[in-house]
């Protein structure tokens, strides 16, 4: 039996856009509900426990001019701190490993001491409890032939006025049912868009202290040879929990990928680095509800922010609100952060025409 339910705004998608999305309507008085896949909140914002911290198996940083994101974590009380920069870099190729002195990659960010999924869990701790809607993934979005749009998951029908879609474009498009409503340039755009961070493999690998500091490196290298492509230091403050991490090509990832980078880390950081007591890889092409099937083909990132993204469609109810949709800062959390804020000022302006048109 299909549940029936009427809103002025439905979000679809539990990530840090969709959640600040959720509280700012909520905080403009719109009755609002915020559909997620998952059983989980925070997308693409993933964080496992590492005492005395937590170690992000996805977005970890954000960076000096990015204000939305250090105002927020400093609201909800999220404590940050910088970056490790000190020490020299490696280059790894094909000739082998070199040392070459000072930081050469990292430039000065900022971390979350609890990890970075901790700014959305605090968010949806300040939602009302039936706002945010887990293991609810959007099957359909299609207009009403009375007004506003209809939203279909698995076990509901929602009739909203607005629709606020914070996920990525591309995503949406291979995962839920718009008809032929949508324009053909909106089509081809989003199936175009990348999903940052959608083609890749982060790798984070635990260790009882941060050895490498001791021997003057800043745990950040280059390699030419893989598999993983580029390195850094994931250790907490004052190095606890101590952990280095890297990005490899979600292709790479298969049978003997973990042993690799095991070997890899060893060549690169010596003896110390071949007994990790814990090894993560999170494969973010594998996450159905992240990557639609054609991730690894999605390379045009000249398509972040696109104009189209700015205008809403379906007459005017359906809005765009992913990191991908940001004019700037797009694939950062700043750049959800700011497609939200926008998004949201929209929906609710329109859902105010609507209901001011209403008899």
């Amino acid at each position: 039996m299909l549940h029936h339910d009427g809103h002025d705004v439905v979000v679809v998608g539990a990530g840090i856009a969709g959640l600040a999305v959720a509280t700012a309507l909520v905080g403009a008085g719109r009755d609002t509900v915020c559909l997620e896949s998952r059983e989980r909140i925070g997308g693409r914002l993933l964080s496992t426990a590492a005492p005395p911290g937590a170690l992000d198996l996805g977005a970890t940083w954000f960076w000096d001019e990015e204000r939305r994101v250090a105002d927020l974590a400093a609201r909800l009380g999220v404590g940050t701190f910088e970056q490790h920069l000190a020490g020299d870099t490696l280059v790894q190729d094909a000739t082998g490993v070199r040392r070459l002195p000072g930081n050469l990659i990292d430039a000065p960010a900022r971390r979350f001491v609890p990890g970075a999924d901790a700014l959305a869990h605090a968010l949806a701790t300040e939602l009302p409890t039936d706002v945010v809607r887990p293991d609810s993934p959007v099957t359909a979005i299609h207009r009403r032939a009375t007004g506003g749009l209809e939203v279909r998951t698995p076990s509901s029908v929602l009739h909203a006025e607005q629709v606020v879609v914070a996920v990525p474009p591309a995503l949406a498009l291979a995962r839920i049912d718009f008809g032929t409503e949508l324009s053909p340039e909106l089509v081809r755009l989003a199936r175009a868009t990348p999903v940052w961070m959608g083609a890749v493999a982060k790798v984070v690998a635990r260790y009882p202290d941060a050895f490498w500091r001791d021997e003057g490196l800043a745990g950040a290298a280059f390699s030419r040879t893989g598999p993983l492509q580029e390195l850094h230091d994931m250790s907490g403050p004052d190095g606890r929990p101590a952990a280095l991490f890297g990005f490899a090509p979600a292709r790479a990832v298969g049978p003997g990928f973990a042993q690799a980078v095991t070997a890899q880390l060893t060549q690169l950081f010596g003896p110390a680095a071949a007994e990790p007591e814990t090894r993560q890889v999170q494969d973010w092409s594998s996450e159905r509800w992240t990557a639609p099937p054609a991730v690894h083909h999605l390379a045009d990132y000249s398509l972040f922010g696109h104009p189209v993204y700015q205008r809403p469609a379906l007459g005017g109810r359906l809005h765009w609100a992913s990191t991908e949709t940001a004019a700037q800062y797009a694939g950062h959390i700043e750049g959800a952060l700011a497609a939200a804020a926008e998004r949201a000022v929209t929906a609710s302006l329109t859902t105010d025409e609507v209901n001011s048109c209403s008899p």
